[in-house]
């Protein structure tokens, strides 16, 4: 297996693993709680690909979304997003609001992990999880390949995310549907996979990154 596909994890095998990357993390934890500063992530999460990362939830009939909310994607101040002016704020959904241009964006995975991860006993005491939403609806995987504007969108916002008191522990890709329409872009799939992924790692110093990739009950990879 190639050395950038060693640590790529399907959704389901992939909260056991992160869990115990907290126990690595914990010891370099320390909480932002200055009274009256702009409240900041322990933990951040790269959320990106396409439409279902970005969240469809609510969104699929009369061109909006219908506002409702589900507990498990209920708003906690534990949990951040990094908006699109690159400022920290309580993270709602719509998680993708004002990053997902050009789509009616919806509920979407980012909110439930969060609280997964802030469930477990084995979560740092006193985290903040930060949401660095990135993704883009319709887009297959070349249009996140170095150099491109969603690649390069997404590295400098997790860039600033990373700059503070927050750990970037990983990255979420939920994305595929884009490169099924075509055989040759469903046999190029993996390698472009591999070189996103040793891209990712090089750009943002992080050689060992973790990068969970979503997958549907079907065991394919999973997007619009």
């Amino acid at each position: 297996m190639e050395p950038a596909a060693a640590t790529m994890l399907s959704g389901r095998r992939a909260l056991p693993i992160l869990l115990a990357v907290f126990a690595l993390l914990a010891a370099a934890v320390t909480v932002s709680a200055r009274g009256g500063a702009e409240r900041a992530p322990t933990l951040v999460f790269i959320l990106a690909g396409q439409s279902n990362m970005g969240g469809r939830g609510g969104a699929t009939s009369g061109n909006r979304w219908d506002g409702v909310v589900p507990p498990e994607c209920a708003p906690s101040p534990r949990t951040l997003r990094l908006s699109p002016s690159l400022r920290w704020e309580e993270a709602r959904e719509p998680l993708h609001a004002g990053v997902d241009a050009g789509n009616v964006v919806g509920v979407g995975p980012g909110m439930p992990f969060a609280h997964a991860l802030l469930r477990s006993p084995a979560c740092p005491r006193g985290a903040v999880v930060g949401l660095v939403p990135c993704a883009q609806g319709g887009t297959p995987i070349a249009n996140w390949s170095r150099g491109t504007e969603m690649y390069e969108r997404m590295v400098a916002r997790a860039r600033v995310a990373g700059a503070g008191t927050g750990r970037v522990a990983a990255l979420l890709w939920f994305q595929g549907e884009a490169d099924t329409m075509r055989r040759e872009d469903a046999l190029a799939y993996a390698g472009r996979m591999e070189a996103f992924v040793r891209d990712v790692r090089r750009d943002l110093a992080l050689p060992n990154l973790l990068v969970i990739q979503g997958w549907d009950r079907d065991g394919a990879v999973a997007g619009e």
